[in-house]
């Protein structure tokens, strides 16, 4: 499942969903699209997900969050769902829970995917800017960037 990131100052940066903690990925997918105000802690920008979210066709659908594999390291470039006020959280360098080899969060989250390219871009954006995160057509690549095979002959 690929989304995309928005903002005024960032434009669109694409992301991967991954299958690290897969309740929560397709939640967050079938909630999509949302949007939220920028918040910065270090180099993490995060926001909080209503918890009842009012889609496109007028159906309103309910956000919950449990841990399911949850992890306070993380890496440079993971987007996750904070657990304990579910938040959408974007790890691009290091937060104020950091230590000098490793990424920390706050508290545990549920690591949903990637961001592709080089997440230092996320630096542009700027507190109270609005983010807007939507479904993405599929590109025919997985997780882990490789191209999937589109035909049985191989």
């Amino acid at each position: 499942m690929n989304i995309t990131i928005q903002s005024p100052s960032l434009g669109q940066v694409n992301a991967v969903l991954s299958d690290e903690n897969p309740k929560t990925a397709k939640a967050f997918y079938d909630i999509l699209p949302i949007s939220g105000t920028a918040n910065l802690w270090g180099e993490e920008i995060y926001f909080a997900i209503p918890s009842v979210i009012a889609s496109e066709e007028k159906q309103s659908h309910e956000f919950h969050i449990q841990p399911e594999n949850p992890r306070t390291v993380v890496k440079k470039g993971e987007i996750a769902i904070w657990i304990e006020q579910p938040s959408f959280c974007i790890f691009f360098g290091k937060t104020p829970m950091s230590t000098d080899k490793e990424i920390r969060a706050y508290s545990p989250v549920n690591v949903i995917g990637r961001v592709e390219g080089n997440p230092k871009i996320f630096q542009k954006v700027k507190v109270g800017e609005k983010i807007t995160i939507s479904k993405a057509p599929d590109t025919g690549v997985d997780g882990n960037g490789l191209v999937a095979m589109l035909s049985s002959g191989g």
